[in-house]
């Protein structure tokens, strides 16, 4: 790394703006941990290995909070959604200006890991080529370019952030980082993910040698540390936590009752933000410091007589400083206590009758808005659910969403909290109906569902990127035939499902016309969205599932494109391939199993039963799109 490349420590309090605290850059980093590693390992050289890389990434992010109240940087905090206050700017700025200056050193001696190597998920072609292109490129057009693709940046601000890290040649940077192609497609892949990662152990015929000449020290060592650690401190358990695993004061401060935060209840109706960062505590049993005490113990340290769950994607160790109290207070036959770190709600459940065991359940929810901080779940028993509401919530309600007719029931909130509502259809069983939470406030109404996870899904309807709330009459009747088809959903940290009519095709023989639905269920993870196309004929109440999908961009905000078939028997018993592209399909072709072809995005011919066939159109722009399968 050129020496050139970094400027000055900081700008000067004059120049700054409003001075940051740490409280609120600690926020900032805790919330957008992944993101803020994602572009350190972006801007590092790769000459020292994808290992050393993802560690030294880690360690710039985990070593870039102020140590005192600092100005603010005078750059643009982000845009289009994203991360927008003072303090993930300082933060940001800071990994920036060390990643450009210390290059591939090993900032600090932590994180280490013996024994084993990480590094990323291997990408596809495309990933491998845009690693070896950034590689070849300088440490500040590199920056350049994760500031475009990944906090969305345009050059004019880009320029701002460069120039504020200390880059000298900023015009020249963004010029070197005009040449990587596509920039908004690869960087959100797994492959230059550091927070997910695979391992691999390192050289096994080494580590034993060292580990023989070692013995007798490590022996030694053993016998000092027992010493040490045995001279009463109370290390013993915490209700279900194990041993506590060290004596750090910020450690303690997460384990501190006393440390919750608790948000006034009309706190909402002021904050520039509308989440769970300001939901009030409520529950019966909020001053009980005993139960605080144990949901932050097991948080910590979960031992065997706990039950943990996460949803994928969601880390499951302890909070990095105090978290949030939601909810404490007695749901049923348990006592539950909820809390938010800025990233993950956190749900702790014991029974209420001092038996050993818990159950502690995590879900990742960084980025809601408020539509996706309506309500968490409290508790499922005997088929039901109760849910906590957020506290700008007017009225809540119950429906069946396979009864788009039936009407909604009002449900009485007891601070916050609904009486026990039909769940979703269980599996295995037949799937006569499916409940789904209506939730009223001052911005409208929508609905959500429980999929199995400790934050309901939201429901929409419409074209990607026009989806709209599904509680409208419309959204009702499009959602009727495909509500069961929400069980493929569960358990995979879905944010939301989204229902789009994208085709209406006559049927052969008659003068009926089915309809096709794709549904995707976004993550709030960000990757393994889930995909179904689904064909409804009329006559059935219910959808059929043509084909499937996960990962893909189809039926998406950044892709809306989708194309899928199906075999149809018709009222004469002959047999035809039926397949529909979306809005923009040109053309549709049928090869293999089952030959034919059409102008336009609606394919109808003869077939056989159990014939197979591949599936290709051809879109407005020239390109050519796949069939679901």
């Amino acid at each position: 790394m050129q020496s050139q490349d970094a400027g000055p420590p900081s700008p000067t309090p004059s120049a700054a703006g409003p001075v940051v605290d740490v409280g609120r850059a600690e926020a900032a980093l805790v919330e957008h941990y992944p993101r803020l590693v994602r572009l350190a390992y972006l801007v590092l050289p790769s000459g020292r290995g994808r290992s050393r890389r993802v560690l030294t990434a880690h360690a710039l992010v985990q070593r870039a909070l102020p140590r005192d109240r600092t100005p603010a940087p005078p750059v643009p905090v982000q845009r289009a959604g994203r991360p927008g206050d003072p303090g993930y700017a300082l933060v940001r700025l800071r990994v920036l200006r060390t990643a450009l200056g210390r290059g591939g050193r090993l900032p600090s001696p932590l994180p280490r890991v013996w024994g084993l190597k990480l590094f990323p998920r291997s990408g596809g072609a495309d990933e491998l080529a845009l690693d070896q292109r950034l590689s070849e490129l300088s440490g500040p057009a590199r920056a350049a370019h994760a500031l475009r693709a990944l906090e969305r940046l345009p050059d004019g601000e880009v320029r701002e952030v460069l120039a504020a890290a200390g880059v000298t040649g900023v015009d020249a940077a963004l010029e070197e980082a005009d040449g990587i192609p596509d920039p908004y497609r690869l960087l959100d892949s797994p492959g230059f993910d550091p927070c997910v990662l695979q391992a691999r152990p390192t050289d096994l015929p080494r580590r034993r040698r060292r580990l023989q000449a070692a013995s007798v020290g490590g022996a030694a060592l053993a016998v000092c540390g027992t010493l040490l650690v045995l001279p009463g401190g109370g290390w013993g358990p915490d209700g279900a936590g194990s041993p506590p695993y060290a004596r750090d004061p910020a450690a303690r401060a997460a384990l501190d009752p006393g440390r919750l935060t608790r948000v006034p209840p009309t706190a909402w109706r002021t904050s520039a933000r509308t989440d769970f960062s300001v939901w009030p505590a409520r529950g019966d049993r909020t001053d009980d410091r005993a139960l605080l005490r144990r949901a932050l113990a097991v948080w910590a340290r979960p031992g065997r007589d706990v039950q943990v769950s996460a949803t994928p994607g969601t880390p499951s160790g302890g909070p990095a400083g105090p978290p949030r109290l939601l909810y404490a207070g007695t749901v049923g036959a348990a006592r539950v206590v909820v809390l938010y770190d800025g990233l993950r709600i956190a749900r702790y459940a014991e029974p209420g009758d001092g038996a050993r065991g818990a159950a502690l359940d995590f879900a990742r929810v960084d980025g809601a808005d408020r539509a996706g901080s309506g309500a968490v779940v409290l508790s499922r028993t005997g088929g039901t659910v109760r849910y906590l509401l957020a506290p700008w919530v007017r009225g809540a309600g119950e429906r069946d969403l396979r009864r788009p007719d039936s009407g909604t029931t009002d449900l009485g909130l007891v601070d916050g909290v609904t009486p026990p509502l039909a769940g979703p259809a269980p599996e295995p069983g037949p799937c006569t109906s499916w409940h789904v939470l209506e939730l009223t406030d001052g911005t409208g109404t929508r609905l959500v569902t429980d999929l199995g996870e400790l934050v309901p899904a939201r429901l929409t309807t419409g074209r990607p990127g026009e989806a709209r709330e599904a509680s409208g009459a419309k959204a009702l009747r499009t959602w009727a035939p495909y509500a069961c088809s929400l069980r493929a959903m569960r358990s995979a940290g879905v944010r939301s499902v989204n229902a789009w009519a994208f085709a209406e095709q006559p049927l052969p023989g008659t003068r009926d016309e089915a309809v096709w639905v794709c549904t995707r269920a976004e993550t709030w993870r960000g990757g393994g969205a889930r995909v179904l196309a689904q064909f409804h004929a009329p006559g059935t109440r219910s959808g059929a599932v043509a084909a499937e999908a996960e990962s893909v961009p189809a039926c998406g905000e950044r892709e809306p494109r989708v194309l899928a078939g199906v075999l149809w028997k018709s009222g004469a018993g002959e047999w035809y391939l039926l397949a529909a592209g979306g809005p923009g399909t040109t053309s549709v072709r049928a090869t293999g199993g089952v030959e034919g072809s059409a102008r336009g995005r609606l394919l109808a011919v003869r077939a056989g039963a159990g014939a197979r066939a591949d599936l290709e159109g051809s879109l407005e722009d020239g390109r050519s799109i796949g069939g679901l399968r």
